[in-house]
């Protein structure tokens, strides 16, 4: 066992992360868990700077695997880097994992240390939420996803992947090429044939000139970490949102840089924003519930009340 990290000494789910302390989770965790029937559950956050080595998530994924008591973790911000890293280590890889080449989540069964990728449902489950039925039918609207990391490249699956209602074009951009072709390969390899545009962005200003280009009605998100992980925004205050866009920010914490832009223009131009918070709620449910062998409910009133649970717990 790595030498690292103490035991567990309660049934324990562990939080992969840049600043796992800063994160509502901490608060809402303990009554969720109460809610859900875990009241013996914990959670511990593990914090990791970016791009860690890779012995560090090696030595993560073995403390994880070999300690009794760690049910599993949630994995943000360093899914691609600690499936890269570790994924020898791993007993199990879902089909989502696979394919997209990350884990959100660890679990174990039997002594067995699988790894899931549960972005591709949670993104999916987040969208449809926020998004009125039949949205991109209506207005011919398209997808830009900025940044092409674990979260874009779920969120990039599921538009491409999904039946029913769909943007007429995704548009995906990053600084890093190899993020880019990986997003242009995982559309071949489930066969979609939604037109997809790839932008390599080494600056703000090219992200201005990919949103400009887009239809009204198109889906716009932040998938950088700006705001969060790293200050700023990846779009400059000049840039024009169209027409009855909805803007997504990832993040429900932190600066929101992105959110106050697409707020500010929101009215005069018709716009939807939302944050984080529900994408919060099905990502971390979907994890909880695949650790620990629960059903969770993913809509109606069950959801509801897990949301509120998370709400008052937060603010608590």
């Amino acid at each position: 066992m790595a030498a690292r990290y103490r035991p567990a000494a309660r049934p324990t789910l562990h939080f992969v992360g840049v600043t796992t302390g800063q994160s509502s989770i901490m608060r809402v965790f303990p009554a969720w868990a109460a809610h859900l029937g875990l009241a013996d559950a914990a959670i511990s956050g593990i914090d990791l700077p970016l791009h860690a080595p890779p012995a560090a998530y090696r030595e993560v994924v073995e403390f994880i695997r070999d300690d009794p008591l760690s049910r599993g973790a949630l994995v943000t911000t360093h899914k691609l880097d600690l499936y890269a890293a570790a994924r020898d280590l791993l007993d199990a890889i879902d089909p989502h994992a696979r394919l997209t080449g990350e884990t959100s989540c660890l679990s174990k069964r039997g002594g067995r240390l699988a790894a899931h990728a549960k972005d591709p449902i949670s993104s999916g489950l987040a969208i449809d939420g926020f998004l009125a039925p039949g949205h991109f039918a209506a207005t011919g609207g398209e997808a830009l996803l900025i940044g092409a990391g674990g979260a874009a490249t779920a969120i990039a699956w599921h538009l491409m992947a999904g039946r029913g209602d769909r943007p007429a074009r995704l548009v995906v951009s990053d600084c890093d090429p190899r993020r880019l072709a990986e997003i242009a390969r995982i559309r071949a390899a489930i066969g979609s044939a939604m037109p997809l545009a790839t932008v390599v962005a080494e600056d703000a200003a090219a992200n201005d000139r990919a949103l400009a280009g887009l239809a009204p009605g198109s889906l716009v998100v932040n998938a950088t970490g700006l705001g969060k992980d790293a200050p700023g925004s990846p779009i400059t205050d000049a840039a024009e949102f169209p027409e009855a866009a909805v803007a997504w920010e990832l993040n429900y914490r932190g600066d929101l840089v992105f959110l106050a832009q697409a707020q500010a223009r929101a009215a005069a131009r018709g716009m939807r924003v939302e944050d984080g918070w529900s994408y919060f709620i099905h990502g971390w449910t979907q994890v909880i519930g695949e650790v620990f062998g629960v059903a969770i409910p993913t809509d109606g009133p069950g959801l509801a009340a897990i949301s509120a649970i998370a709400r008052q717990a937060a603010m608590g």
